[in-house]
């Protein structure tokens, strides 16, 4: 995926929040949940992840320093040295990232990096012509529709499209709202994870 595509970190932060949000809805066992975020990973961090079940995974960090992204696409992970320039390249600012054992940082295909200050990502250069990004990244690109297609076929299910729309757009969470998504989730315990994942929940809900 070229960098450019990537929207803005606080863009980004809001989307997968959202990711994480309707899979907490629409899976209440976590285990068969793709998308994640903590709001409170460490002191000033925020980390969002994501992974398939089938060895591809990401993790995105966001902190005082900006934001960094690397992934591991288990088919297209060809490339023995990019483990070794995600550590050269990537700035010593980023220490907390680069340093993170959760992140399994020795099983790389893609890596993206960016400053607070910076106008656009950096991507930690590679010899892979495919990289897997494209595809285990798709979903960050905002789309309410493009997640509710995915979510169908994954889940099986039938998902609001105007309740996903809602949650891209950070409305606050209701118990309506969830009932609407999943009839069988338990609202206290979805608003226990919204807390969790820093997603605006109504007034009446947190009274």
């Amino acid at each position: 995926m070229l960098p450019e595509l990537l929207p803005p970190p606080a863009q980004l932060r809001r989307i997968t929040q959202s990711l994480a949000m309707l899979d907490a809805i629409l899976s209440p066992e976590w285990e068969y949940r793709y998308y994640s975020f903590d709001a409170h990973w460490g002191p000033g961090e925020e980390m969002a992840s994501m992974r398939n079940g089938e060895g591809d995974d990401w993790f995105l960090l966001l902190d005082s320093a900006g934001a960094t992204l690397k992934g591991y696409a288990h088919e297209s992970a060809d490339d023995g040295r990019l483990a070794a320039r995600i550590q050269q390249q990537v700035p010593a600012a980023f220490s907390a990232f680069l340093q993170e054992p959760a992140f399994s940082m020795e099983a790389a295909s893609f890596c993206y990096w960016r400053r607070h200050s910076d106008t656009q990502w950096h991507q930690v250069s590679s010899t892979q012509a495919q990289d897997g990004a494209d595809t285990l990244l798709h979903l960050l690109n905002g789309d309410p529709q493009a997640y509710q297609r995915w979510a169908e076929s994954y889940y099986e299910v039938a998902v609001s499209a105007e309740i996903t729309t809602a949650i891209f757009r950070h409305q606050p969470l209701t118990e309506a709202m969830i009932r609407s998504l999943n009839p069988d989730a338990d609202p206290a315990l979805v608003f226990a994870e919204a807390t969790d994942i820093g997603y605006p929940v109504s007034a009446a809900a947190s009274a």
